[in-house]
């Protein structure tokens, strides 16, 4: 039997044997404690969190989620107007190529001159198809 792998016998019987340790003499009731851990603000920290949990951890959690929203808002608004800059939606008039050089729409001219039109006489007609495109004919 190796010091390194004690068997669960020897636990037993080391268990028993020790009044003043409940666990036996492998494991150590009291854990290591660097000297920085009694004194300042973390020591502080670390004793009242158990107590106080939502307002140690879960309050400055929840405000820095909140005031990073704030503070990105206008990151994010940044990005967007830079993205608009580049990609500018275009009209309809520029993009059907439409200058300034068309002429003014009268509705009362539009109406005279369709009505100047002769819409009795008319003939219905097939449009043209391409070579090898179905016309629709039986």
């Amino acid at each position: 039997m190796t010091p390194f792998c004690p068997s669960v016998s020897t636990l037993i019987r080391h268990t028993e044997s020790s009044d003043n340790m409940a666990l036996g003499p492998i494991f150590r009731r009291k854990t290591f404690r660097p000297s920085s851990y009694h004194g300042g603000i973390g020591a502080w920290y670390r004793r009242t969190l158990p107590h106080h949990p939502f307002a140690l951890f879960g309050l400055p959690f929840i405000v820095t989620m909140v005031a990073g929203s704030f503070f990105l808002t206008p990151a994010t608004a940044l990005r967007y107007e830079k993205h608009d800059r580049k990609v500018k939606q275009m009209s309809k008039e520029e993009e059907l190529g439409i200058g300034k050089d068309r002429r003014k729409v009268d509705i009362n001219e539009e109406y005279y001159r369709l009505a100047a039109k002769d819409l009795d006489s008319w003939e219905q007609k097939r449009v043209e198809r391409l070579p090898g495109e179905n016309d629709g004919t039986i």
